[in-house]
Formats: C-alpha cells, sequence, structure tokens
C-alpha cells in the first residue's frame, strides 16, 4: 500500500547524488552491510564494566570505538564477516549501557544537565524517571522519501516547550502513551522492520530522554535494520559519545540560527553553540538528512544562518527544507503574545529559503 502512496520511495534511489550521500543507510536498509549496533555488540571490552570507575569507563569506550570503526571498516571491505566474530562476554554495547546507566544517575542526557537521579525516581526538566513511554509505533509514510516507510517510535516528553509543538499531546504529558521495557522496546522494533520499514526511527516528543531504554533495548534486537535517531539535538556531548557508533542515519531538527529565537520560543539556552555542535559531530559519525522548519518572519535571523552553517560545516547532508509550518500549541492560544509566527508561511518565504539553499549548493529538493 505505501509504494501506491509513495512512488517516490521507490525513484528516489534512482538519484545518484541521494544514493551516494546516504551510501551507508541504503547498503544496511538493503542487507548488503550490518548495521552498526550489530558489530558494537561482537567488540570485546575484556572487562565487566560495571567493576570500573566512570574515568576508567570513559576510557575504555575511547579505545573500544576505535576498535569498532577499524573492525567495521575490515567487514564492509570484506576482510571480516561478521558471522566469523565471537560473541565476547562482555561487549561495547554492555559498556555503553554500563555509560547510560551513570549518566541518569545523575541526569546529564541533554544539555538541560539536571543532574537528577531518575533511577531512584527522580525528575529533571523532562519529567521523566528511568522508564519509558511509547505514545505510538506504526509504519510512517510521510517522511522524506528515502526513509519511508519508517518504523516510527513515538516517546512521550521532551527537553524543549516549543511554543508551537505540533506534537504537543506528546511532548508535554510524560504519562502518555504505555510503559515499555528494554525488551518490549526491541519486539516492538523488530515488528516494524518484518513489516517491511526501512529504518527504526526513534522519535516523540524526543528520543534523547528515552537513551536508558533505547540502549538496553539492542541487547534484545538481532534484526538488521538502520537505526535512525530523530531528535532536537539538544544533547551533551556524552550522549553524543553513546550514539555516534550506533546510530546509522541521524535525522535532526535545526531550527534556530541564533540563541534568542530559540530561547524565546522553545525556552532553551545556548541553544545554536550546543545544536551545531552535535550536528557536526552527526555529519561525521554517519549519514544525515537535516531538517529545517521554516518560521514566518525568521527567514533572516534563522534559515539563513541555519541554512549557511550546513554549507560550510556539513556539505554532505541532505536538507529538508520544511514548508509546513502552521500556528499550534500556544502560538494558537495566544496569537498576540507570538504575533510573529502566528500565521502561515508566505509564498514569498518558502521561495526565498529554496533561493538561500539554491545560493548556498545545498541538496534539498529530491529528498522531501
Amino acid at each position: 500500500m505505501w509504494i501506491l502512496v509513495r512512488p517516490d520511495a521507490l525513484n528516489i534511489w534512482g538519484n545518484s547524488e541521494v544514493k551516494k550521500r546516504l551510501n551507508h543507510y541504503y547498503e544496511v536498509m538493503k542487507d548488503l552491510r550490518p548495521a552498526k549496533y550489530r558489530v558494537v555488540k561482537k567488540i570485546d571490552v575484556e572487562e565487566n564494566p560495571s567493576n570500573l570507575e566512570t574515568k576508567e569507563l570513559w576510557n575504555l569506550h575511547k579505545k573500544a570505538s576505535k576498535i569498532f570503526k577499524q573492525t567495521y571498516y575490515d567487514i564492509i571491505r570484506e576482510k571480516e564477516k561478521l558471522e566469523d566474530i565471537p560473541e565476547p562476554e562482555y561487549s561495547f554495547l554492555d559498556l555503553k549501557i554500563e555509560l547510560v546507566k551513570r549518566m541518569i544517575s545523575k541526569c546529564c542526557l541533554c544539555e538541560w544537565r539536571c543532574s537528577v537521579n531518575r533511577l531512584k525516581g527522580e525528575k529533571g526538566i523532562c519529567r521523566l524517571d528511568s522508564s519509558a513511554r511509547v505514545a505510538s509505533a506504526f509504519l510512517h509514510i510521510g517522511e522524506e522519501a528515502p526513509l519511508v516507510p519508517s518504523g516510527t517510535i513515538f516517546f512521550t516528553s521532551c527537553s524543549f516547550k516549543c511554543v508551537f509543538c505540533q506534537n504537543w499531546d506528546i511532548s508535554t504529558n510524560p504519562g502518555n502513551g504505555r510503559l515499555v521495557s528494554p525488551k518490549e522496546l526491541a519486539v516492538i522494533a523488530e515488528g516494524l522492520r518484518a513489516r517491511g520499514a526501512r529504518n527504526i526511527n526513534y522519535v516523540g516528543g524526543n528520543p534523547d530522554q528515552q537513551l536508558y531504554t533505547i540502549i538496553r533495548s539492542l541487547k534484545y534486537m538481532s534484526t538488521n535494520v538502520p537505526l535512525l535517531w530523530n531528535s532536537n539535538m539538544y544533547l551533551t556531548i556524552e550522549s553524543m559519545e553513546i550514539l555516534k557508533d550506533i546510530i546509522d542515519i541521524w535525522l535532526p531538527d535545526f531550527k534556530y540560527g541564533n540563541n534568542e529565537c530559540a530561547f524565546r520560543l522553545s525556552k532553551v539556552k545556548n541553544y545554536f553553540d550546543i545544536v551545531a555542535r552535535n550536528h557536526k559531530i552527526a555529519c561525521e559519525s554517519g549519514d544525515i538528512i537535516i531538517r529545517h522548519l521554516v518560521l514566518p518572519n525568521h527567514t533572516d535571523c534563522c534559515t539563513r544562518p541555519v541554512l549557511k552553517w550546513i554549507a560550510e560545516n556539513c556539505p554532505r547532508a541532505l536538507v529538508n527544507i520544511m514548508d509546513q509550518y502552521r500556528p499550534e500549541h500556544l502560538v494558537l492560544r495566544y496569537p498576540d503574545k507570538y504575533k510573529d509566527i502566528a500565521r502561515r508561511l508566505t509564498y514569498k518565504e518558502i521561495e526565498q529559503a529554496y533561493k538561500i539553499a539554491d545560493e548556498l549548493g545545498i541538496v534539498y529538493k529530491p529528498i522531501s
């Protein structure tokens, strides 16, 4: 059915530029190479991570990451086969799980760095403890063409307070959806792949705050499927270190071109500095499609600097310039307070965004 609805999801792979820029994702999607997480599970760290001090864990993580990169390089060049690598007693994945456990005990998953002990039920800005809730999981046919059908798993809550949030019922209500264990999450993911998902799309709300459950779920997964991180990218450098060896394709938002707009409309500090840093890491560690939602009256302050940054710092990225903004959530309730974005985009604003992308040489047209 999805083929009939989205024929571009098939035709997109005839575009040589898209196929070149998303080569790793394509190869995993077509079962021509293993997903990263499956190789991470085969890297032997030799020691029980739970017995080590946190500083020792990070040192070991750095060494294991180098081994992982070399091993993956050998696998895709057919110098080594994944199935020939023995299952270790303590794997690189076990090491990552232990690190995230310690991170969440003094929470530093996102740049709010609330430092609460979520393992003991304490809650910070995201209002979540160590458990995770899934609001919905389905084959999404509305994503970018290379991703359709996407095995989308929507988690509750978010680290942002966007006044125009279109998923506000999920992002503002941590109790929405159903509680899932790591094993149950793995079953959901593998079920989506079995039904034809091209990827497993961790989204929300926002997935960053659910990293503890997501990383543990990989212990129970074996299917070969690209893992996709669909995030506002307000993660800490520690979270990015955990993810960069695991995520096959990134689908991040780059909303604002400055810190002031981000604070006024999403209530987060130091936005541009943090998100730019994380986009840079993502660009260097995997395939990427960057989303930029064009906002009314924000072409010069946000769209232009965001696209300029991408062109200069992540030139291999595909970019989805999104024109579907509509007033939602608090903007709809308090239009006088948010006059600048209390309307839809004009045709002129959309064309201006496209013109900026064309001038910068950004590839955006084939994917949305």
